[in-house]
């Protein structure tokens, strides 16, 4: 199996892509293909020391920018790092893609370059976050401001057989963000598409409140680009609160420290957990072959994980899944007409 990695997309490229990359190749046992300037690459590996043995590199010009227009990747930044290993994947020379730059761009070349699953209306930035006892999906993080009904229904099929086939889920529960239980609850486009999922081949709950996401009400979390992006922000902010709220408690008295020192294994226990770095990164889900969008400050470590989490979309048949229940539902949607 060959994973494309984004060498020069994130904060810390080109040293932790390379860094982690050679971590992932020799755990998972897969051909790792970086893009980018391939004498820069070559010249951060040496003066690291970074094992390429399993590693190979792929020349590439320049990088786009968080800053700059995302379109430019499909004209003038077409030959970019990213944009090379999306073409790569396109033309089937790897497997999946994971890069760490701009989302924007991202979620433009991989629609318009590898393309949308056939009969997805739009593609979804998902990622995977903590909660109680477990994770859940979050459907759509930022990339769709504005879905209608029938979006948010494939948002949750997209999902479903994500935390079915990765996540190791029998039967993943999928829930609509709302401002309440009932199914009355929210604007028309709500409502509408509550009646969608109750319909759907997947296991819907109904609605959830943002409160009871963290506390692992589901394990599919639909909602549109602007609220998921909503809940996305404040649960990292929320994160950091906590970290440094815990920080502070055990600091400041002989007797405070001795109760961190008591406590540490705990801590260091629910640290890891609450760290998006051990999930790798958010799949960009509904495209034709795994996409995989690793945090801008994405370490060494969240590369590796990002890679193995591309290398299970592939091996899973992620896209293949999602294609067949999309299916399904059209042709009992015929069926019924």
């Amino acid at each position: 199996m060959k994973i494309i990695v984004d060498g020069f997309g994130g904060d810390n490229a080109p040293l932790q892509v390379l860094q982690g990359c050679s971590l992932a190749a020799a755990e998972y046992g897969v051909d790792v293909v970086i893009t980018g300037d391939e004498a820069a690459l070559h010249k951060c590996a040496t003066e690291n020391r970074v094992d390429c043995s399993r590693l190979q590199f792929v020349d590439a010009d320049g990088v786009i920018s968080v800053e700059e227009e995302p379109s430019l990747i499909l004209k003038e930044k077409a030959d970019c790092s990213m944009g090379v290993a999306l073409r790569m994947l396109r033309d089937g020379q790897g497997d999946a893609v994971v890069s760490a730059g701009s989302t924007g761009a991202l979620t433009l070349g991989a629609t318009f370059i590898v393309k949308r699953i056939k009969g997805v209306k739009r593609a979804a930035l998902a990622p995977i976050m903590p909660a109680i006892n477990g994770c859940y999906m979050l459907m759509d993080a930022g990339a769709n401001l504005d879905c209608r009904p029938e979006m948010l229904l494939q948002f949750g099929v997209m999902g479903a057989c994500y935390m079915q086939g990765i996540m190791g889920i029998p039967s993943p529960r999928v829930a609509l963000v709302n401002i309440g239980a009932e199914e009355t609850k929210g604007t028309q486009r709500e409502i509408d598409a509550y009646q969608l999922l109750q319909k759907a081949p997947i296991r819907f709950t109904g609605n959830i409140e943002a409160r009871d996401i963290p506390l692992g009400g589901a394990d599919v979390i639909v909602a549109d680009g602007f609220a998921g992006n909503i809940v996305l922000k404040l649960s990292e902010g929320w994160g950091k609160f906590m970290s440094r709220s815990i920080k502070e408690l055990f600091h400041g008295s002989p007797l405070a420290l001795m109760s961190g020192t008591l406590v540490l294994g705990r801590l260091k226990k629910l640290k890891k957990e609450m760290d998006y770095t051990e999930y790798g990164g958010a799949p960009l889900m509904g495209i034709a072959k795994p996409v995989i969008k690793a945090h801008g400050s994405s370490d060494a470590n969240a590369f590796k994980n990002a890679v193995r989490q591309a290398k299970q979309c592939v091996a899973c048949g992620v896209t293949e899944k999602i294609s067949q229940m999309l299916n399904q539902i059209k042709l009992e949607e015929k069926t019924q007409e």
